[in-house]
């Protein structure tokens, strides 16, 4: 049997756990605000307001990302994945100002599972952080 050590997250890591996991709660507010949107007279402000949220928490992952590369030494392709994000919630926004429903919903659940999937990836330690090895 090998022992298996996991090594503590830095403080670049928990930064960018944290940026998406926010990202995560606020792209799932935006499933629950387009639902109000479609049943309450509150529900457009609620959406209104969560994509300006949603926009700047995809913002920092962004920035959290960065960090966690350049000073903490991670690898350059979380800044990939969130810029990408990013590239989609500037798409999801725009769709949504122009009322293209028929994109903008399927776009956003989209953002959901790719954002809960990044967010497992990066909570579950990889086979690398367990073994030393690759």
């Amino acid at each position: 049997m090998t022992a298996q050590t996991v090594t503590a997250p830095t403080s670049h890591e928990r930064f960018l756990r944290l940026a998406l996991a926010l990202q995560t709660v606020t792209v799932l507010f935006q499933a629950v605000s387009a639902g109000l949107l479609l049943t309450t007279s509150y529900g457009e402000t609620l959406h209104s307001v969560g994509a300006r949220v949603m926009y700047a928490a995809a913002m920092l992952h962004v920035l959290a990302a960065v960090l966690a590369w350049k000073p903490g030494g991670a690898s350059p392709r979380q800044i990939w994945c969130a810029s990408g994000f990013l590239a989609l919630a500037s798409a999801q926004v725009v769709l949504g100002i122009r009322h293209v429903a028929e994109v903008h919903v399927p776009l956003g659940v989209t953002m959901f599972a790719l954002s809960v999937l990044a967010l497992v990836f990066r909570w579950v330690p990889s086979r690398r952080d367990v073994t030393g090895r690759p």
